[in-house]
Order: C-alpha cells, then sequence, then structure tokens
C-alpha cells in the first residue's frame, strides 16, 4: 500500500505535471507514492472558461480529494488556482518554474509574419486581448482542449495557429513548430508555468513536503497572485504578469487589457523578495490609478 497518494487531473498534462512531483517526492521522502485521478468540472464541460466565472473550475474537485482523505496532495498548474486563501488546504510547495512564456504554433512563421485573415485559435482572454491589440487583421478563434488536441488543429490544417503556454509543451515533451512570443509582446498569465503543491493545512508532514519549494519562485508567484488579487480579478480576466527573482530582489512587470485590445494599462514594481505580497499589491496600486478597475468592471 503507497504511503502517499497525490490527486491530479486525468488530462495528459496534469499527469505529466504530477508524475514529476510524485518522483519528486518518492525521492525526498523516501516513499511509496501514488496516484489519483480526478475529473474536474471544467474537464467535463465544453462551455467557455469564462461562464464559469474564472474561479477554480480545474481546481475544486482535485482539492476536495485532499479535504475528504482520498488523497495527501494536490498538484495544480499555478494559473488555474484561485487567488483567495481556501479554507482548510495550504499551498505546501511552490516547485521551481518552467518557460513562462506563451508559444505560437504555426507553419507561417512569427505573429508579425501570419497573412491578414489568418486564423489564430485561442481560448484565453488575455490572449485574445493581446492578439487584437498586436494584429486586430487576424481572425482569433475561440477553441478549447487539451494541449495536443489544440496543436494538431494547425497540423491538420484546420487553424493556421493556435497560442498555448511554452510550460506545457515542454512537459508533455512536444515540439510544434512556431516559437515562444517574447514577454514584451505578450505578458504570460498570472502564474503561468508555475506549480502549486497543496496539502491539508493540519498536515503535519506539510514541512518535509516543502523540500519541493523553491524560493524565488514563490516570491514570483505570490507576487503576481497579490497584483490579480489587489485588482479583484479572476484567473481568466485580460491580465497579464511577471515576476523577476534575482538574488534578494523582485521585479514586476504587469499588464491590463480591453478584450479587444484597444485599451492597455501598464506598471513595473519592485522590491525586496521578503516584501513579494507588497511589490504586487503596489502594482494593482498603480494599474487602478489609471483605470484598470473600471476597465475589468466593465467585462
Amino acid at each position: 500500500m503507497p504511503d502517499f497518494t497525490v490527486a491530479t487531473r486525468a488530462s495528459a498534462l496534469a499527469r505529466a505535471q504530477t508524475g514529476w512531483v510524485r518522483d519528486r517526492l518518492a525521492d525526498l521522502l523516501g516513499i511509496e507514492v501514488a496516484e489519483l485521478l480526478v475529473t474536474s468540472e471544467g474537464d467535463v464541460s465544453d462551455a467557455a472558461l469564462t461562464s464559469f466565472g474564472g474561479q477554480g473550475v480545474f481546481v475544486a474537485r482535485v482539492r476536495e480529494a485532499v479535504l475528504d482523505g482520498r488523497a495527501d496532495v494536490a498538484v495544480h498548474s499555478m494559473k488555474d488556482l484561485p487567488t483567495l486563501p481556501h479554507p482548510g488546504t495550504a499551498i505546501a510547495a511552490v516547485p521551481t518554474r518552467e518557460d513562462v512564456r506563451d508559444f505560437l504554433v504555426t507553419t507561417r512563421g512569427g505573429l508579425d509574419d501570419l497573412p491578414s485573415g489568418a486564423s489564430v485559435g485561442t481560448g484565453s482572454p488575455r490572449r485574445v486581448a493581446y492578439l487584437r491589440r498586436r494584429r486586430p487583421d487576424l481572425r482569433v478563434v475561440a477553441i478549447r482542449g487539451n494541449v495536443d488536441t489544440r496543436v494538431a488543429r494547425v497540423k491538420d490544417g484546420d487553424l493556421d495557429a493556435v497560442v498555448v503556454a511554452t510550460a506545457g509543451l515542454i512537459r508533455l515533451g512536444l515540439t510544434p513548430p512556431g516559437a515562444p512570443l517574447a514577454v514584451d509582446d505578450m505578458l504570460p498569465a498570472v502564474g503561468q508555468g508555475a506549480l502549486a503543491v497543496e496539502m491539508r493545512a493540519d498536515d503535519a508532514r506539510m514541512p518535509r513536503v516543502r523540500g519541493l519549494d523553491d524560493a524565488g519562485t514563490r516570491a514570483e508567484v505570490i507576487a503576481e497572485r497579490a497584483l490579480l488579487a489587489g485588482l479583484r480579478a479572476g484567473c481568466s480576466a485580460p491580465v497579464g504578469a511577471t515576476a523577476t527573482a534575482t538574488d534578494d530582489r523582485l521585479d514586476l512587470r504587469a499588464a491590463v487589457l480591453s478584450l479587444d485590445g484597444s485599451q492597455m494599462y501598464e506598471c513595473t514594481t519592485n522590491g525586496p523578495l521578503s516584501d513579494a505580497e507588497g511589490v504586487g499589491r503596489r502594482a494593482a496600486d498603480l494599474l487602478i490609478g489609471q483605470g484598470a478597475d473600471q476597465l475589468l468592471g466593465e467585462m
């Protein structure tokens, strides 16, 4: 019988992420670690993610497995995790982050090389807003599905391009045509490329699991999530952010866009690594001072 059980969604990407965590937990703790597959609300519905309100659609049922004792740990994509703390659980570890950038899957070169009217698939309001701002002549198509399914729509000729997270491609070992988009062209989602290892708050084993934690990544994620919380925005809002930890310093870039990309508010903040939440909150205040809260309130 396994000593530890890790809950995750059943998608290929979720299982790849969880397998990475499971292997390191086994090495760290010297125990056998099993996997529990959970079907989330977002997995069983074809509706646009914005119809769920953007709050924990891929998280709730996986978390329930930890709270009801079926699992000891849940592994989430950090960008799917609501910013409000959940009673009874805590983020035990934030492992080293993968590449934060978005990736343009296409056989037609870069974003500037796509012909006018080319079809670009994405299900993210943030990506839609950036695409419409940078290339209003493109035809943006709403899509959902697993990463490999979305990539296949380009290979099959159904779409000229799709935008996905670079981290997902790396974790799945996929090497589609195309290239990452520079953060100057498209700021990533809050928490993109990072994982959250969640446990029951009263689990005495949490200090041992914290051995998976990367201090720099945790600080980056705290700042980005504090920004999102300060804006009172959900996971699916058109908000881009990337924090970078260097030694004991933290730099944060952030932006809020209108859905059509015609308006954008930007800011940068920085501070000590120990004040990651303050760095994020100050960024939110700067954006609100520019009018970002009104922009978000209109959505």
